[in-house]
């Protein structure tokens, strides 16, 4: 097994506590742990096993250290950690797993152990805090986006520069394409249904998604309405804590999570309705994010349980009600990983899509691994992060696609950055997008 006597190494440090690595109430409950099996199964579906063949940096080799963390036999060192950061969280595993192991509630108690745990380097440390500091704030990114509106073409030019910090570079190579008028878009807070209400939604605008591509917001309102919903956008959201979750800033998440279970809880809506992948799997484990909390665990299990992709509200509403019209062209669907993974949303985007008149829909090779985006980590692991979103974009290649669809921003962002690298600008839209040109008759390419 390649990685064993690396594996040997790391577990035989001595513990950081006599608790071994993981101390406190966030620790990956060992009951989790234990589940698996060391089957192996997980190994070809791992993008991080792909790149390295590493034993330890594989799904099951992490369990591995998991393992040893509670036990006392590994401590938090920076070769432990190191393994962890290394992961993309982008729950392929739990797919392919004949055990049901709940790979991430473990990952995300890992990595909320190691932040707090973990003295990391001071730039790693003051690049990852400003990056927790600032996406999760929808006023703050504004402020840092606009030189970007302002001054785009100029600003991304500087990717290339070597003298720049790794850092930077991979936050310029993946800069979103900002306008003014979307950095300070807003969605109406109510948009009455189109005919007689089927059902109330209340829709999460989003951090990124509401300044960068507040199309897809607006074609979501769009959409939700012709169809016979009544949208509401609450006005005093913010961020779903996603992005802090999957980063190990667990109580930063459980803060940014009350607030929205409040204001959604305000709303009186059936279902509460979102449009990014990492969002909706996040905001379906709010059960689990309090399940030790007794003021707050039955709260947001109800509130969970309305939480619908999107794709998943469209399908559930039966029959459309809404003509489509006609568009020609090869459409490639790249499933995003908290979309396909984390909630298990694969059939209904392609059922919607299929739909549209005209529209011959692709699916890449390896469409179960995930692109390189996976929330922070094509900042945080830029040089993993690029080799998987190359070997993505050759696999899109492939299929001679007209354009691209994906359910998640940072999906879009990662896709579109690899395509540039090789040549292509292929369009990359949301499906919603499609969807709604189609009620409304235009060509989204133009």
């Amino acid at each position: 097994m390649k990685g064993d006597s690396r594996m040997a190494s790391v577990t035989t440090e001595r513990p950081s506590t006599s608790h071994g690595a993981f101390d406190g109430p966030d620790a990956p409950p060992q009951a989790l742990i234990d589940t698996c099996v060391h089957c192996g199964f997980c190994l070809p579906t791992c993008p991080t096993y792909l790149l390295w063949g590493e034993e330890m940096d594989s799904p099951r080799g992490r369990i591995y250290l998991m393992k040893a963390g509670t036990e006392g036999r590994a401590g938090m060192t920076a070769d432990f950690v190191e393994h962890f950061d290394r992961c993309l969280g982008c729950l392929a595993c739990v797919t392919a797993c004949p055990s049901g192991v709940q790979y991430g509630p473990l990952i995300e108690k890992t990595r909320a152990q190691i932040e707090q745990h973990h003295e990391r380097t001071s730039g790693d440390r003051f690049f990852r805090n400003l990056l927790q500091w600032l996406l999760p704030y929808p006023a703050r990114m504004r402020v840092a986006l606009l030189p970007l509106a302002v001054f785009g073409p100029v600003v991304r030019a500087l990717a290339g520069a070597s003298l720049l910090p790794k850092t930077l570079r991979a936050m310029l190579a993946v800069a979103p394409p900002v306008t003014l008028r979307g950095l300070f878009a807003s969605t109406p807070e109510v948009t009455p249904a189109v005919g007689a209400a089927r059902m109330t939604v209340a829709v999460l605008t989003g951090c990124v998604q509401r300044m960068v591509f507040d199309n897809v917001n607006a074609a979501t309102v769009r959409v939700l309405a012709a169809e016979g919903c009544r949208v509401t956008a609450p006005g005093a959201q913010g961020c779903c804590g996603a992005l802090s979750l999957h980063s190990g800033h667990i109580d930063q998440a459980r803060e940014l999570a009350r607030h929205n279970i409040e204001v959604f809880e305000r709303s009186g809506a059936d279902r509460v309705v979102v449009n990014a992948a990492g969002c909706g799997s996040a905001m379906k484990e709010y059960g689990e994010l309090f399940a030790e909390d007794p003021h707050w665990a039955g709260r947001a299990q109800a509130f969970s349980a309305k939480v619908r992709d999107v794709s998943e509200v469209l399908v559930d509403l039966g029959e459309p009600r809404a003509p489509r019209q006609g568009i020609t062209a090869r459409v490639a669907y790249h499933d995003a990983c908290h979309l396909a993974h984390g909630q298990g949303v694969r059939v209904q985007p392609r059922t919607l899509l299929q739909a549209i008149p005209g529209v011959t829909l692709l699916s890449p090779a390896e469409s179960d691994i995930c692109c390189g985006s996976a929330g922070i980590y094509n900042l945080v692991q830029p040089e993993a992060a690029g080799q998987l979103g190359q070997r993505k974009v050759k696999h899109l290649a492939a299929l001679q696609p007209d354009l691209i669809a994906t359910g998640n921003p940072g999906c879009t962002l990662q896709i579109a950055a690899a395509a540039r690298g090789f040549g292509y600008n292929w369009p990359v839209f949301h499906p919603i997008e499609l969807i709604d040109a189609s009620i409304r008759g235009v060509d989204p390419r133009t």
